[in-house]
């Protein structure tokens, strides 16, 4: 197979997974926390930059096909690789559902009626998620060029509001509160720093799809690790110039209460119209990173299937070459997930679906980055030394892991558990069968 992408497709991967809904939601998520937001901002880049190191020296070491579900399966085994695909699958149908969310939230600043009627906004995002996966089983081709038509509108809504607020924004809204308020015991400011670097590593989440195709990557030990530092850099700049923007345009009590807050700021920059174009724009944005998340749900289930770790069931593929029976049946749990999350209202809802897809993607970035360790240590012999550098990044990239892990809190770890657990059947299902 002829390799065809080359740094800049790469770049323009991880750009257009990463960048997807979160940046479009996550400014109202986190206007409870005011200007300590944004050292969460900075705390989840720096820590992204070193997964995407880890996963870098782990794609020039071996870059094999599958990613962290390869790397984890080959230096700490079968069950420890499944679980870590288990959870990466699970980590898709959760950033689905979320996405759908956000384009209920969005569609609500032209119908405001939306965002108050909990039972009409699940309905409306179960319908779009269905209306993607719809388009999906028509073929990768579709979906490939709606998914590059709606990456390359993304970036202007998010380019006006952060030049915008340079000129309109004032900065005394950004430091109304710094704690969330209404709460009657504050925790310290350690848990509040894990808590939202968790919120705010969904905006990240994504950057390892770039390690999946890399047998279509031209040289993919130079350009895989090249892609993912320039590229998380680039989104890191992007998310705090845009969160502090976004802040300073609107007051953090009315900040806080918004499902549309691009929008909203938009509305201070450039009127009633220019608001309605961002709010379209974010739209394209949001429904291209559910189709981005669509395009790629079938991956790992195939692969587990492919290496007899799950039924054969999941790898079945109709004329188009799609993996229809796993789409359909992701489609169906993404709409139950939908549905668990809306008792408390749409932002409630986005918020619980993304801190769920986010743990369940830091569990790979952390046996990732343990792989690396492992692997040092396969190949010390008497003549050949731990690099420590290597090592050491490896290292700090797992304990930022684990503490974005900690910031979940106690019931969304439970139920990450639960949905993992849920995997084991399927997994020793198959192991029998052999």
């Amino acid at each position: 197979m002829k390799r065809v992408m080359g740094f800049w497709r790469c770049w323009g991967l991880v750009i257009g997974i990463v960048i997807g809904n979160g940046v479009f939601m996550l400014p109202a998520v986190l206007a409870p926390y005011g200007t300590l937001s944004l050292v969460a901002w900075i705390i989840a880049g720096i820590g992204t930059v070193f997964i995407a190191l880890v996963l870098g020296m782990l794609a020039k070491r071996h870059s094999m096909q599958g990613g962290i579900y390869g790397y984890t399966r080959e230096t700490q085994g079968d069950l420890a690789g499944f679980l870590i695909a288990w959870g990466y699958w699970i980590s898709i149908l959760a950033a689905v559902a979320a996405g759908a969310v956000a384009v209920t939230g969005y569609l609500s600043f032209f119908v405001p009626t939306i965002s108050s009627n909990p039972m009409l906004s699940a309905i409306i995002s179960i319908a779009f998620i269905w209306l993607i996966t719809a388009i999906n089983i028509t073929g990768i081709k579709a979906a490939c060029t709606f998914q590059l038509v709606t990456s390359l509108l993304k970036l202007l809504p998010l380019f006006i509001i952060s030049v915008g607020a340079l000129f309109l924004g004032d900065p005394a809204n950004a430091v109304v509160n710094s704690t969330p308020a209404n709460t009657e015991e504050q925790p310290s400011t350690l848990i509040l720093i894990s808590e939202m670097v968790m919120i705010t590593m969904w905006a990240y989440i994504g950057i390892e799809a770039v390690t999946l195709p890399s047998d279509n990557i031209i040289c993919p030990e130079r350009n895989i690790p090249r892609a993912l530092i320039i590229g998380t850099l680039t989104v890191t700049v992007i998310y705090i110039s845009l969160s502090y923007g976004v802040m300073t345009l609107i007051p953090l009590a009315d900040l806080a209460k918004s499902t549309a807050p691009i929008a909203d700021a938009a509305s201070i920059i450039l009127g009633s119209w220019g608001a309605g174009f961002i709010a379209t724009a974010a739209l394209i944005s949001i429904i291209s990173s559910i189709n981005a998340n669509t395009l790629i749900v079938g991956i790992m289930p195939a692969a587990l299937a492919k290496d007899k770790l799950m039924p054969e069931f999941f790898s079945i593929k109709n004329k188009a070459g799609i993996p229809i029976k796993t789409v359909i049946l992701s489609g169906f749990l993404s709409s139950i997930l939908v549905v668990m999350s809306f008792s408390e209202g749409l932002l409630s809802a986005f918020k619980t679906l993304i801190m769920l897809s986010t743990l369940t993607v830091l569990l790979p970035y952390a046996t990732s980055s343990l792989a690396e360790i492992v692997m040092q240590k396969r190949e010390l012999t008497a003549t050949t030394k731990i690099n420590w550098m290597s090592f050491g990044i490896a290292f700090i990239a797992l304990l930022f892991s684990v503490f974005a892990i900690i910031g979940s809190g106690i019931m969304i770890a439970l139920q990450g558990l639960i949905l993992f657990a849920a995997g084991l059947p399927f997994y020793f299902w198959s192991k029998r069968a052999q």
